[in-house]
């Protein structure tokens, strides 16, 4: 495929309630076996996964993502949502685009940290058509118990003024035990450590919910964090693999920091997230 057609695989489309939603899709050289539906994580945006695309391309899969609404380049207020139940609207959203382009292809949602909360949640509470999930370093649990006053403010906040933000407080050096991606992270424009009261009070309940309704989880579910992982808690991946039950492959990978993907051994978890998809596919 040449750049020029690549440079026409980057779209908008608008959210239920009129944002603009950045999307791109990032296609093989031959017609694609399945689609994987990227869902990036907090902060962040979907070009930071580029090279996970490529990793699919050459196994004959299509990545498509989108960046989240106050996420890169799409519009809305810097890490903020009116509700969780929207975020999980705009996936929905996301979905009709991507069968607009690639009809009647089978469909992997895939998931990292807040991403990976999302598409557990929406698996569960939403019963989507899909092959298949996967999830890394889903924001389940925090690695760490966030303070009580913390937890309070955030409660308080929801309540009275939801688009109150606070800084995430994110350890960069904690992503990855590549300093070339950690020192890429910190300069790029369109990550930001913004959170609004009402996303992380979202986001933290909705780990806990469905924690406590893994066992509804029906779909075939690839379930991988880092053992090393000091963002996310690689405990509470465990407990919602047992949970689950047999739909679900753990994989923890020892000492690996948050992002699996941009480690060292990126080529491993490649390998282990293409071999599982094909497993899917029959």
């Amino acid at each position: 495929m040449t750049e020029e057609k690549r440079s026409k695989i980057k779209w908008r489309f608008k959210s239920t309630d009129g944002l603009d939603l950045f999307a791109h899709a990032f296609p093989p050289e031959k017609p694609p076996k399945a689609i994987v539906c990227m869902i990036h994580g907090h902060g962040e945006h979907i070009e930071r996964y580029e090279h996970l695309a490529q990793a699919l391309n050459n196994a004959d899969y299509a990545m498509i993502g989108f960046d989240h609404r106050g996420h890169g380049q799409s519009e809305g207020l810097r890490g903020h949502t009116p509700s969780y139940e929207m975020l999980l609207d705009d996936i929905d959203s996301f979905l009709v685009e991507v069968n607009e382009h690639y009809p009647d292809l089978p469909h992997i949602l895939y998931g990292h940290s807040m991403g990976g909360n999302l598409v557990l949640n929406y698996a569960l509470r939403r019963n989507p058509q899909l092959k298949g999930v996967v999830a890394t370093g889903p924001w389940i649990k925090l690695a760490f118990e966030p303070p009580a006053t913390q937890v309070f403010l955030g409660n308080m906040m929801d309540k009275i003024y939801p688009a109150f933000i606070q800084n995430s407080g994110l350890d960069t050096a904690a992503l990855s035990h590549d300093s070339e991606v950690v020192r890429a992270y910190e300069e790029d424009n369109l990550v930001h450590d913004k959170v609004s009261a009402r996303l992380f009070v979202g986001m933290y309940k909705s780990g806990l919910w469905a924690l406590e309704n893994a066992k509804d989880f029906s779909l075939p579910l690839l379930l991988m964090h880092g053992g090393g992982d000091t963002i996310t808690s690689a405990a509470a991946s465990r407990e919602f693999a047992e949970k689950a039950g047999d739909n679900v492959t753990l994989k923890i990978w020892d000492d690996l920091f948050h992002e699996i993907h941009n480690e060292p051994e990126q080529a491993e978890i490649f390998k282990t997230t293409i071999e599982w998809i094909d497993k899917q596919l029959g």
